[in-house]
């Protein structure tokens, strides 16, 4: 007995294929629809960096018009922005001061909301309020009478008057890592003190462990507050440009060169890149952290 194979005909071929095709389209126009606010709202926030990259890599001539699309790729723009300002230097002084600024808020910050969360004293409670009260009063208020002191010890033009004060503690990281603390039970500190361990040694054996995340959140905070600040290293960076941070550099960067839009939107992605990379790596930890210092208590 043989068996007769016939080979489909090619207007089989393709009925069969537009048969396959219509159930994919339809699947994909209902992905779309179902996901069309997601994708509207991704485009918003993806044009703008898009928009930065494209305009960085444009001629100064084609920078000026309405394309969007680069005729050429000028990738020697990014050169040019070294070749032409103090980006090296504003990048070191930038990171001095995010750096230890991170630093000396982390140390003077995690005992102060240790004591707030854990030990019974009196004035416990004012002494938060107070703490409350300071992130509510803008830095403006505050700016004279403050510069005026610092000038006094003749520490401006300088970043330490931006640096220092880290050393006091941060009113957000504060009440950010206090309402973290008061979240881990006791139990866990009581069994550390029937084991003979002081409070600065439960402090660094036990409870630094566990708040790992929220450390590691508010120094990301802080980091990024640091280099995305403005208005400090304005204030006491002085006239020099080798004085100056990153964001003080790139705001000028647009007077120096007369608008030179390819120019300055390549001083922006270069200054910016930093930090979102960093978030990239850190971003796991980083939501980690934001979700366990929820408000309580």
């Amino acid at each position: 007995m043989s068996v007769t194979v016939t080979a489909p005909s090619p207007a089989g071929v393709r009925g069969a294929r537009r048969t396959g095709a219509a159930p994919r389209r339809r699947r994909m126009l209902v992905w779309v629809a179902t996901h069309a606010l997601a994708i509207a709202l991704a485009l918003m926030f993806l044009a703008p960096p898009l928009f930065l990259a494209l305009t960085a890599l444009m001629t100064d001539e084609q920078a000026l018009t309405s394309e969007l699309w680069p005729r050429t790729w000028n990738w020697e723009n990014f050169a040019t922005v070294f070749a032409k300002s103090e980006l090296l230097r504003w990048t070191a002084n930038t990171l001095l001061y995010a750096g230890l600024g991170t630093v000396f808020m982390l140390v003077s910050s995690v005992p102060v909301a240790y004591a707030l969360a854990r030990f019974r004293f009196r004035g416990r409670r004012l002494a938060f309020l107070l703490v409350i009260t300071t992130m509510m009063l803008p830095p403006q208020v505050v700016a004279v009478p403050v510069y005026l002191i610092w000038a006094r010890a003749g520490l401006t033009d300088s970043l330490w008057p931006l640096i220092l004060p880290m050393l006091l503690g941060d009113a957000y990281s504060i009440f950010l890592l206090r309402q973290f603390l008061i979240s881990i039970p006791r139990d866990y500190t009581d069994a550390a003190r029937v084991d003979g361990c002081s409070d600065l040694r439960t402090l660094f054996k036990v409870v630094l462990p566990m708040a790992r995340p929220a450390i590691a959140a508010v120094a990301l905070f802080q980091f990024f507050y640091c280099w995305n600040d403005y208005y400090g290293p304005l204030l006491y960076g002085g006239v020099a440009q080798e004085g100056w941070t990153l964001s003080v550099g790139l705001a000028t960067f647009k007077a120096f060169h007369s608008v030179q839009w390819n120019l300055t939107m390549a001083a922006t992605l270069l200054v910016t890149a930093p930090v979102i990379v960093l978030f990239f790596f850190a971003q796991r930890v980083f939501i980690e952290g934001v979700t366990l210092t929820g408000v309580k208590g």
